[in-house]
C-alpha cells in the first residue's frame, strides 16, 4: 500500500469513527497504520514493539489492547481467534455494504486474506449448529490454507 492509499484509508477510518461518535486519535491511527502495512497479522505485543520503532516512543501493551478493542468495535480491525492476532479490515475505504468477513491464513508465511461469504451461508450454518443443540456465538471462520507463493515454493 502506497502512502496515498494509506492516507485515503486513514481518512475514511476517521470519517467512520466520527460517524459513530468515536475519534481516531494519533495513537489509534498509528496502530491502524501498522496493521494496514503489515503483510501478516500482528499480536498486541508485536504492535507494541513496532509502534516503539516507528513512533520512537513506547506505548504500554495495555494501551495497545484498549486501542485494538476500539478499532475492533469500529470494524476497522479483526481479531483472529486462532492466533490471537489482529489484521486491518480490507474494506475500510469501500463505500458499499459487505458480507460476513472470513479469513484465509497461510500455514507457511502467515499471510492472511479477508474474504466474505453471504449472510445466508452463516444463517444456514447457524441452523445446523442449532440442530446439534449448540448456539453459534462467532460467525467468523478462519481457514488454514497455503498461499500461491508458498505453494509454488513447495512444488
Amino acid at each position: 500500500m502506497n502512502e496515498q492509499q494509506l492516507n485515503r484509508v486513514i481518512e475514511k477510518a476517521e470519517d467512520l469513527c466520527a460517524g459513530s461518535g468515536g475519534r481516531l486519535t494519533e495513537k489509534r491511527k498509528g496502530v491502524l497504520k501498522l496493521l494496514l502495512v503489515s503483510n501478516t497479522p500482528l499480536s498486541a505485543y508485536e504492535i507494541t514493539d513496532a509502534y516503539k520503532k516507528v513512533a520512537e516512543k513506547s506505548m504500554p501493551a495495555m494501551s495497545v489492547y484498549r486501542i485494538l478493542e476500539f478499532l475492533e468495535a469500529e470494524d476497522l480491525v479483526h481479531k483472529l481467534s486462532s492466533t490471537n492476532k489482529y489484521v486491518a479490515c480490507s474494506h475500510i475505504s469501500c463505500n458499499h455494504a459487505h458480507e460476513i468477513p472470513q479469513f484465509l491464513i497461510c500455514g507457511e508465511c502467515q499471510s492472511t486474506k479477508e474474504i466474505a461469504i453471504s449472510k445466508s451461508i452463516i444463517d444456514e450454518l447457524g441452523d445446523l449448529v442449532g440442530k446439534a443443540d449448540y448456539r453459534l456465538t462467532n460467525p467468523q471462520i478462519e481457514l488454514q490454507c497455503l498461499c500461491n507463493n508458498c505453494s509454488a515454493m513447495t512444488a
